[in-house]
């Protein structure tokens, strides 16, 4: 085994909990068991701590009213039992620590911000769409044509919001110095949260038509098709898919 492929499988390793605890892991013997795993928990440790601050810096800024600390669940029992499993960087392991996130903030005193369950579930949505695979570099190939023939799908982990509280309207208030929690306007709001190829996440408000492209673009419907059930004309319909590619949250295929 070469010096690279050392390293690669040490990498794999310490970013991985089910691979370490593998055979194929332990019997090569490339290190010393109880050292990486507590390489590996530092790692991990730091990678989330950034991200949680990051993505839940929103609740993290309405502690100071909920007493809780979005970050403070990386110290908690259910968090170190996690990282038997957790995989650095996949969406499975996002999406179970932004679990654990949300349950504890949640058990603030949360009565005096009515909008925090709609904010938690956007900051989770956020953290759990940044995560998983991701191009680092082009190769040149495109997503396909969208002539004839070709159908429109939803790449995976794109998700619609549809929230009770406008929270685009307060977020940036958060931020900001207040002596009381900033009210959000109780209306209706969809927001589209997008991730492209290159790990770049886009949040993005969505009409009833956008909305619906989302709900029925399944990869099966062609162009005509799609136009058909969200009845717009086919000028609109691809004006909106082509705003909705350039975000990552739509792709095309050729049909057979």
């Amino acid at each position: 085994m070469s010096d690279r492929a050392v390293q690669d499988q040490v990498i794999r390793a310490l970013a991985d909990a089910p691979y370490r605890a593998s055979a194929a892991w332990r019997d090569r013997g490339l290190a010393d068991a109880a050292r990486v795993e507590r390489f590996a928990r530092f790692l991990a440790r730091h990678f989330y701590h950034e991200r949680v601050v990051h993505f839940f810096r929103y609740s993290g800024a309405l502690a100071r009213v909920t007493d809780r600390r979005p970050e403070a669940v990386l110290r908690a029992p259910q968090f170190d039992a996690l990282l038997s499993t957790a995989v650095l960087g996949s969406r499975e392991t996002a999406r179970a620590v932004a679990a654990l996130v949300v349950a504890h903030v949640a058990g603030g005193a949360v009565g005096t911000i009515p909008y925090l369950a709609d904010l938690q579930r956007y900051e989770e949505t956020m953290m759990v769409v940044e995560a998983g695979p991701r191009v680092w570099r082009d190769t040149g190939k495109g997503d396909g044509g969208r002539g004839k023939g070709t159908s429109p799908e939803l790449v995976q982990g794109t998700v619609l919001l549809e929230l009770d509280y406008d929270l685009p309207a307060v977020l940036a208030t958060l931020l900001q110095p207040w002596a009381t929690p900033p009210e959000a306007p109780r209306r209706p709001a969809k927001l589209l949260v997008a991730r492209s190829r290159h790990g770049r996440v886009t949040v993005a408000r969505a009409d009833e038509a956008v909305a619906s492209i989302v709900r029925l673009t399944d990869g099966v419907r062609t162009l005509e098709d799609l136009a058909r059930a969200v009845r717009l004309p086919p000028a609109e319909l691809e004006a909106a898919l082509s705003g909705l590619t350039e975000i990552g949250a739509v792709r095309f295929s050729t049909g057979s």
